[in-house]
């Protein structure tokens, strides 16, 4: 804010809180002074939220005690702090061979950002689910079955024996007994069964994992029979 907003800002918080108002001149030109020398790099407003009247309005409204430059300030950072926090850096656009113009526009992005004259740039999250799925890739793993090679899955085979057990029963038309949860010892769908270890005293003292529980083995087998018949 230059020293004409400063003095918007003062006449604003003078309507709302007369005890802000210097009627002597030296000491009206004395607070200018004071709170354009605090407040010069703080924005009256930006485009994405930050309003100096309204943080102002907000301490008046809360909190019983005159208001400093100090509580124009604090929002501020904590604005700038909020926005930064939430924003990934993009790829540059520029040459990634050339280290100064690219780092130029990282600190450019950045100081944007901060100041409230762009948008943060938010990472793209990995999709959880199959809408929206890229139609290319569900055609390549229909064409293929999967996306690991055979070869590369038979190398794998003596390194995770249970996920190698599970895939040759699937192949051979069986239940995957790991697609459902188990009613016995609560095992999330995809995660092995366990057994509780018992101490002496009756207490369990932890768990480990044992062999699928066999009314496991059931509820896949009849959620399997309920499926309707590939066409």
């Amino acid at each position: 804010m230059d020293r004409r907003e400063i003095a918007a800002l003062l006449a604003y918080i003078g309507r709302l809180d007369p005890r802000t108002i210097r009627t002597d001149k030296g000491e009206a030109a004395d607070q200018l002074a004071q709170w354009h020398e605090l407040l010069g790099d703080v924005p009256t407003a930006t485009p994405h939220g930050w309003d100096a009247l309204a943080a102002a309005r907000q301490h008046i409204r809360t909190s019983p005690y005159q208001i400093l430059p100090a509580d124009i300030a604090r929002p501020w950072e904590s604005y700038r702090r909020d926005r930064l926090s939430r924003h990934s850096d993009p790829t540059p656009s520029v040459d990634p061979d050339d280290q100064a113009a690219w780092t130029a526009e990282l600190v450019g992005t950045r100081r944007a950002v901060a100041a409230g004259t762009a948008q943060p740039a938010q990472a793209r999250a990995i999709a959880t689910g199959r809408a929206g799925a890229d139609p290319r890739l569900e055609a390549r793993l229909r064409e293929i079955g999967s996306c690991i090679p055979p070869a590369a899955r038979a190398a794998l085979a003596p390194y995770r024996p249970a996920r190698a057990a599970r895939e040759a029963a699937v192949a051979q038309g069986l239940p995957d007994a790991l697609s459902v949860r188990c009613a016995w010892c609560l095992a999330q769908p995809g995660e092995s069964c366990r057994r509780r270890r018992i101490g002496p005293d009756g207490g369990a003292r932890g768990t480990a994992p044992c062999a699928t529980h066999p009314s496991r083995l059931d509820l896949a087998a009849a959620q399997q029979a309920q499926r309707p018949a590939p066409a």
